[in-house]
């Protein structure tokens, strides 16, 4: 009997990469924003938040088809458009993933046999610029930092964090909370940068540490910052970035937003029952479950976007959808009109227009 050939170089294992939407491939809410930098949220490339603090630096943010050969086809922009010159203590600017704790629990973190986590990135700039990417335990408040140097072409950094055992008090919560966040740091005040960089290991969380001797995005209104390939997984070896279809990745940044639309003018987004003469509640699926069940809804436009579907004709909605409630697995939602609905008669909504969209978060 002939003993089958062992290939080394076989990839590990699928799902590897505990880090969502790693290449930048899926943009729900928008392709391009500009002007942020005034608040923190969820603008563009699905599960990453840009973090923003204190700072009159502004930027356009943007999904742009620039990523390197082989590896995505996309990135994340950031373009300065407002630079900062004069950096208060508190400010800190920085692009961000959270993840849930229960998908952390390969790492065995704050217990015997904890895992060693290598996290890798391509990344370029404008220029010559030092950033810093942190690994920040928020069910501990521990957290590692290590800089890295960019230049104007693709370059893959990789970085090995050692296993933090600790003293067996800071395990990850088995939970769909946030546990870890991968924070990319772009530009900070001294609230951040005057004290001693925490690179070696996890470490108690200090403020100070967090930041230092990093460079600032916003010193001049020609920067620019690209990043993708972001891979977070076990061990101490940077693997190749693992290849993921589009529908998996989508599915999985659905758990956290999920978005209907733009659709075109007249499609429906969901079945409903005429609870007045002037409101339609409908109850749009979610395609996966969600992480939590959703507190708002967004929506695009004017009333003048929507429309009822009812009987044998389609009535202009006289007031924008509103939130009724939802669940992990759907949204209730009321279409209101003037008059003319029968009560307890089907209906559908519908768009009325190509720019509707209708949309629940539950993001980290």
């Amino acid at each position: 009997m002939t003993k089958a050939r062992t290939n080394a170089s076989v990839a590990p294992a699928v799902g590897r990469n505990m880090v969502i939407n790693s290449a930048m491939n899926v943009s729900q809410r928008a392709t391009s924003v500009a002007a942020l930098g005034g608040a923190s949220g969820y603008s563009t490339v699905d599960r990453w938040k840009l973090v923003s603090l204190n700072t009159a630096g502004r930027l356009t943010m943007a999904q742009v088809a620039d990523g390197p050969n082989g590896i995505s086809a996309n990135c994340l922009k950031l373009d300065c458009t407002t630079a900062d010159a004069s950096i208060a203590a508190g400010e800190i600017l920085l692009l961000r993933q959270g993840i849930e704790g229960q998908n952390l629990q390969r790492i065995g973190k704050g217990v015997s046999g904890a895992q060693q986590i290598t996290i890798s990135f391509y990344v370029k700039a404008s220029a010559v610029f030092t950033f810093g990417v942190e690994l920040e335990d928020t069910d501990n408040s521990r957290q590692v930092t290590k800089l890295f140097a960019t230049t104007t072409d693709w370059v893959r950094h990789s970085f090995i964090i050692a296993a933090d055992e600790d003293d067996g008090s800071s395990p990850f919560a088995d939970d769909n909370a946030e546990s870890l966040r991968v924070n990319f740091i772009l530009h900070a005040g001294s609230n951040f940068t005057s004290g001693t960089l925490n690179t070696a290991s996890f470490a108690n969380s200090t403020n100070a540490n967090r930041a230092v001797g990093i460079s600032s995005f916003y010193s001049n209104t020609a920067n620019n910052f690209f990043l993708t390939g972001v891979q977070m997984e076990v061990g101490p070896v940077a693997t190749e970035l693992e290849q993921e279809d589009i529908s998996t990745t989508l599915t999985k940044c659905q758990r956290y937003y999920y978005k209907t639309g733009p659709i075109i003018s007249n499609d429906t987004f969901c079945l409903a029952f005429n609870a007045s003469t002037t409101v339609a509640v409908g109850v749009a699926p979610f395609p996966v479950t969600m992480r939590a069940d959703p507190t708002a809804l967004e929506q695009n436009g004017t009333a003048a976007h929507y429309r009822i579907a009812h009987a044998s004709t389609a009535t202009t909605c006289s007031a924008v959808p509103v939130f009724d409630r939802a669940t992990v697995d759907s949204g209730s939602i009321n279409f209101t009109v003037g008059s003319g609905l029968t009560t307890g008669q089907a209906a559908e909504l519908r768009s009325l227009n190509n720019t509707a969209f209708l949309a629940w978060s539950a993001e980290l």
